[in-house]
């Protein structure tokens, strides 16, 4: 399996620029226009991509309020049932083509990130150039090899795996003949506290399973997806909103347009700053060694006279001899008058 995946023109390996994804999820709130501002907005922060979540509340779970459907683990949706709050934060299944056209419109490749085999025949329909699997779905092997049969690149989050899921769920992917793939890592709690994110698993994951890696991120602000990519993340997913006080189902850990923003420009410039090995002087290195130490004269030497530690030291600027020569030069006569402030050169000094 090779470390590169391509989703529609973008190539994505240890080479190529950060794949930039801007999830939307919930965050229009059940607001169609809403959600095309959303779409304009990622495009204006200078995104690549964004990223939709296909599923219904019957679709993910069932209309039921006992004790397994209630959510009571500390998060930001504790008091409400599972199909409370899905039925809030779906996207609407019809709004979907829509919104794909119109990100492609935009310049921005749509996907989506499909939570049963319905949803994934649905995107195949939209043609979607590629899957999310989202990391509570990371376990369901079945839906995985159904993704991944469709023979289009998978990224799967790690938010609740275990090592031994991620292997089983790599396998799936491998067993339906798709080596396109991706995994983020993410840590499922909302937001994430730093302490939890653990950034050094990310080249640990492309190592380990020779794919591209990346950060499907829930923390808030930007300088944990920052460091990521100085990690050697080559996928950045980051929730998105237009307005954190508008509310919303993820609104609570997801940037803001001038947020995503400046989260896109450190990306840009981190990468940039990366470049490769290299122990070459640039033209501008090349000339800053002009203010390295050399070998000057320091007090003024008639000929004859012998160089001394005291008539010639090791300075800046650079254009004298290289300050390692000192040992051959001290005790030799000059060739002829120096002046105080002369670079020291082989021509100054005379042959014993």
């Amino acid at each position: 399996m090779n470390k590169n995946i391509r989703i529609k023109n973008f190539e994505i390996n240890r080479y190529s620029k950060v794949f930039i994804v801007a999830e939307i999820s919930g965050n229009h709130n059940g607001n169609f226009n809403n959600a095309i501002k959303l779409i304009k907005e990622a495009k204006k922060a200078g995104v690549d991509a964004v990223k939709l979540q296909t599923y219904t509340a019957d679709t993910i779970t069932i209309d039921c309020d006992n004790e397994y459907f209630q959510i009571r683990q500390g998060t930001l949706w504790d008091g409400r049932t599972l199909y409370d709050l899905y039925k809030e934060a779906y996207t609407p299944w019809e709004w979907q083509p829509k919104l794909k056209k119109i990100a492609e419109e935009e310049g921005l490749i749509c996907f989506s990130s499909p939570f049963d085999k319905t949803a994934v025949d649905f995107l195949e329909n939209m043609n979607v150039p590629a899957y999310k699997v989202a990391s509570f779905e990371i376990t369901d092997i079945p839906l995985i090899e159904y993704i991944a049969s469709k023979g289009k690149p998978v990224i799967l989050a790690t938010g609740i795996a275990t090592l031994s899921d991620i292997e089983e769920a790599v396998s799936a992917c491998k067993r339906m003949g798709n080596n396109q793939i991706a995994i983020l890592k993410c840590t499922s709690a909302y937001p994430a506290p730093l302490e939890d994110v653990n950034l050094n698993t990310i080249p640990n994951l492309s190592e380990t399973f020779n794919v591209v890696a990346g950060l499907s991120d829930h923390t808030l602000g930007i300088s944990i997806p920052i460091a990521a990519v100085a990690l050697g993340a080559k996928i950045i997913e980051k929730h998105f909103t237009l307005c954190r006080a508008d509310g919303g189902p993820d609104s609570a850990f997801s940037l803001e347009p001038d947020e995503l923003k400046a989260m896109v420009k450190s990306i840009r410039e981190t990468e940039k700053a990366l470049g490769e090995v290299s122990y070459d002087l640039t033209p501008k290195m090349k000339k800053s060694r002009e203010f390295s130490r050399s070998l000057f004269v320091v007090q003024n030497i008639k000929k004859g006279e012998v160089f001394t530690e005291e008539n010639v030291r090791s300075i800046r600027p650079g254009f004298g001899m290289k300050t390692k020569y000192i040992v051959d030069v001290i005790g030799k006569p000059a060739r002829c008058d120096i002046e105080k402030g002369t670079p020291l050169s082989r021509n100054l000094i005379e042959d014993n």
